[in-house]
């Protein structure tokens, strides 16, 4: 499966990391064009300069990690997209152009389903995309996990509560299935 994931997903840590995680561990192919990437460095910046700059640093990784997973702008097929918000179109367009088979978002309201399903794109929430391939593959997606809990530990230098980040990263669904 191809997902296209929106700047919303990036820009949080640790749901960031656990849905990479996932991918690496081949449960779906991320996908993103340099429009959302530049995105979520701006929204890091919110956080200050120094976010910003490490945000940027994680990105010209990722494009190393996942050379597949750039998309090509397609402003031809952007033109002709009518969203609820107009800013988000260019995500649509790109998950078109690279023949994806969902978005992963935490925007429900601008990327509603009737839309997407014209070109058969789901929407998917983080949660309920990690609930479904936890439930098809639970050793893939709790490996994932425990790498995001054990560096959150590392970082912070406490252990981390897997419960606890799971909920912080909106990841409810996940953490009742896992037992936290």
């Amino acid at each position: 499966m191809k997902a296209v994931l929106d700047a919303c997903v990036l820009v949080p840590p640790v749901l960031r990391e656990i849905l990479l995680g996932v991918a690496r561990r081949g449960l779906f192919q991320p996908c993103w064009s340099d429009r959302i990437l530049e995105e979520w460095a701006r929204a890091s910046a919110r956080f200050g300069p120094r976010s910003e700059a490490e945000a940027r640093g994680r990105i010209a990784l990722l494009r190393a990690e996942f050379p597949r997973a750039g998309l090509p702008a397609a402003p031809g097929v952007e033109a002709r997209l009518h969203l609820p918000d107009p800013d988000d179109a260019h995500v649509l367009a790109a998950a078109i152009a690279g023949s994806a088979d969902a978005i992963i978002t935490l925007n429900a309201r601008d990327f509603p389903r009737h839309i997407l399903a014209e070109d058969k794109i789901a929407r998917r929430d983080p949660d309920g995309f990690l609930w479904e391939l936890w439930s098809g593959d639970r050793e893939a997606v709790e490996a994932a996990v425990a790498e995001v809990v054990a560096e959150a530990g590392r970082r912070d230098g406490v252990p981390a509560s897997p419960k606890r980040l799971l909920r912080k990263a909106g990841l409810n669904r996940l953490a009742r299935a896992m037992a936290l």
